[in-house]
């Protein structure tokens, strides 16, 4: 069944949501009166500011259990889900105090408060009255909180499938984005359905737009197509859908039709709008949008201009690619607040956050990293303090291929120098540990995990394809399927295309995983690569203790060159020291150094975990200040930009994805790196005294082996 909108209905829940504190109060003078008496005009909401300069704001850093849905009534109140194992609605006050509206457990039960229960919550919406409106994504289902926390299902019987109806004879696929008109009119992003939904406050849910097969078509309510919609929200133009597979901004007019107001570029290989989660409409018609893949919040004025918000804080810097934009890890929950800012809940970070107009646009510049001296490196990896971590140090981590609980060689480690396909030899960091696995066979399960990302997985059918579960991600497999192609269980649904080929897989949010079950098979890549993840950091899986694992292999120097502010090599003798005119003011240190791990084979070179120096005059002591070594780059953490690689590793690192040259690492020895911050640097030798010195290199791995040889440089100051 169809239904059309009422644009009436529409445009008030547009004041409702968005224009609730903008007015403007100012006295003026009654012309031609006998008495000058002052008036109270009283002006609609503010204007909205193209990319206004953004100031974030953390409001809950408690290591929330995947934060989704947020939304504010008229009294301030900010209401969000969290899905996971929490399964709860929670409200955050004013005064800063927090309470359980509702659930609390895994299940599908109506009642009041805890006694109800939800699996997966994610979109949340306020009506007028404060009742709160959860999209149940486990539950398949649209629940109601009643303001006293009493919480009823409004549509949808547990059950996936697609059915309008009443009540319960309806029936959803995963919904995910919910939201509501003044007029108590529910909006529904079907996700997994690939429709959009209404549902009156009687229950009776209908179908808005969607043929209920994934694709992209703008037009009339029957014909039109989305691709795994997450996100919906109203304004007075209509409702307006976080079309997320497509990378799209779409909107349901007043007389049913679809239209696409903003699409990611084809051919743009980084685009801004990449999986949008999440949207919020002002007023005026600006839409913001959450960004999902690279943790961006965008807007979208009404001229179809979509841009950043610029990171006051922060301003761009080139040097270490980072454009200025406001970012956060995952946003998955978008709401507009009264004063023009957003609240975001930041999933994978487990936070919920603020962002408002910045009090000024000054930059203020990012802190520097600054050279930490040597302790053990097993004890420089600072604990991250989140309780998964913790636990995690406690067990074993099994591997990701059979036996999972004996040892594999490991053939790729997190923070080296990659390549791409067009050639680039240093276009981002590896960013975990590759386990060498034969081709065809199985990958399992290293931590039971719950789907958080509505889309967790991608590239289907090449070598890049993978899948992330929340806190690991999988790469270089098929995902949930064998090697004929077929599905391993009902968590995979397997999409085929017009000519009935295998297209892609699905996996729902909130789908569990354990540990050992199979997630797939090992591709042409012949590895599996294993990303890990705290609170949305990259971090070393290296901190885990997997069975077996063994490092007793020092790291190898194979040299250390020094360039001058032009770049240029200055030349060396052999068995002669090196001169340094200190009248070049700065230069560049690269060292050349490698590692293994035990039962890698010989043609194997991984990157080191720390990287430092000294300075020793010529009797052999360390020069004053230099008494310990000064550790410049620890790859604990990856930093979140990508371009951040081109400053620690030199020009010549690296090779292209998939070469057959062997990877070299050549590192900018004063270029620094720690806990995922990054900083260009060079050598200031205008500051020492002529004379001759070493530079000794510290060159480490996670275990704690040091280059013992080539490390030395003599070297002369003139």
């Amino acid at each position: 069944m169809h239904t059309s909108l009422k644009l009436t209905s529409i445009a008030a829940a547009a004041l409702a949501i968005a224009g609730a504190g903008g007015y403007y109060y100012y006295s003026a003078s009654v012309p031609g009166a006998a008495t000058r008496l002052p008036s109270i005009v009283k002006r609609g909401p503010a204007p909205t500011e193209r990319a206004w300069p953004a100031r974030l704001e953390t409001l809950l850093d408690s290591e929330l259990l995947d934060p989704y849905g947020v939304a504010l009534d008229a009294q301030g109140n900010i209401y969000f889900s969290q899905g996971g194992d929490a399964n709860v609605i929670s409200v955050l006050a004013p005064d800063g105090s927090r309470r359980v509206l509702a659930g609390g457990a895994e299940g599908f039960r109506n009642g009041a408060g805890v006694a109800a229960s939800f699996n997966t919550p994610s979109g949340i919406a306020v009506d007028a009255q404060g009742n709160v409106y959860v999209a149940d994504t486990g539950n398949h289902a649209i629940r109601k909180i009643a303001p006293d926390g009493s919480v009823i299902t409004l549509a949808g019987s547990g059950v996936a499938g697609f059915a309008d109806g009443q009540g319960a004879e309806a029936r959803f696929n995963g919904p995910v984005g919910v939201a509501v008109d003044r007029d108590g009119m529910v909006y529904v992003a079907d996700t997994y359905n690939d429709r959009i939904r209404r549902i009156a406050p009687d229950g009776t849910v209908t179908t808005l737009a969607g043929t209920g097969r994934p694709g992209f078509v703008d037009g009339t309510w029957d014909v039109a197509q989305f691709d795994t919609p997450c996100g919906i929200a109203v304004g007075k133009d209509g409702v307006y859908i976080a079309d997320s597979r497509n990378d799209a901004v779409r909107r349901i007019g007043a007389d049913g039709s679809v239209t696409t107001l903003a699409v990611a570029p084809e051919l743009e290989k980084e685009p801004l709008l990449r999986r949008p989660m999440a949207l919020a409409v002002t007023h005026d018609g600006y839409v913001y949008i959450a960004a999902g893949a690279r943790g961006r919040v965008l807007q979208l004025a009404p001229d179809g201009v979509v841009a950043t918000l610029p990171d006051a804080a922060h301003p761009a810097d080139p040097a270490i690619g980072t454009d200025g934009s406001m970012q956060v890890y995952g946003p998955r929950g978008l709401a507009l607040a009264k004063d023009g800012g957003l609240l975001v809940a930041d999933a994978p970070a487990q936070r919920l956050h603020r962002i408002v107009p910045a009090a000024s646009a000054a930059p203020a510049s990012r802190p520097a990293v600054a050279p930490a001296p040597f302790s053990a490196v097993a004890a420089t990896l600072a604990p991250t303090g989140s309780a998964l971590m913790e636990q995690r140090r406690q067990g074993q981590m099994p591997w990701p291929v059979l036996p999972q609980n004996q040892p594999h060689e490991v053939v790729g480690l997190m923070g080296e120098v990659r390549g791409s396909y067009d050639g680039d030899s240093r276009h981002h960091f590896h960013a975990g540990l590759d386990v060498q696995a034969d081709v065809g066979s199985s990958v399992h399960v290293v931590e039971k995990a719950k789907v958080s990302d509505p889309l967790p997985n991608w590239a289907f059918g090449t070598v890049s394809e993978g899948i992330n579960l929340g806190t690991t991600s999988y790469i270089h497999m098929k995902v949930g399927r064998d090697r004929k192609n077929r599905p391993l269980d009902e968590r995979f649904e397997l999409l085929l295309d017009d000519k009935g080929k295998p297209e892609r897989v699905r996996v729902r949010r909130g789908t569990r995983f354990y540990v050992g079950n199979q997630l797939g098979v090992v591709n042409q890549m012949a590895h599996v690569h294993l990303d890990l993840y705290d609170r949305g950091l990259v971090v070393n899986p290296l901190a885990l203790p997997f069975p077996g694992l063994r490092d007793t292999v020092n790291p190898q120097i194979q040299g250390i060159a020094i360039y001058d502010p032009q770049d240029k090599r200055l030349p060396a003798k052999k068995g002669q020291r090196l001169h340094i005119p200190r009248a070049l003011g700065e230069v560049s240190v690269v060292v050349d150094a490698f590692d293994q791990m035990d039962g890698n084979l010989a043609r194997r070179r991984l990157g080191l975990y720390q990287l430092g120096y000294q300075l020793l005059q010529a009797d052999g002591t360390p020069v004053p200040g230099y008494e310990k070594v000064r550790i410049t780059q620890t790859y604990d953490q990856l930093p979140k930009q990508r371009e951040a690689v081109k400053v620690v590793y030199s020009a010549d690192s690296g090779i292209t994805v998939y070469g057959s040259k062997a990877t070299r690492f050549t590192y900018s020895l004063h270029s620094q790196l720690a806990h995922g911050e990054v900083k260009p640097g060079r050598w200031k030798v205008s500051d020492l005294a002529p004379g001759d010195y070493t530079l000794r290199i510290h060159a480490a791995d996670f275990a704690g082996n040091t280059a013992p040889t080539g490390r030395d440089l003599p070297l002369t100051i003139d």
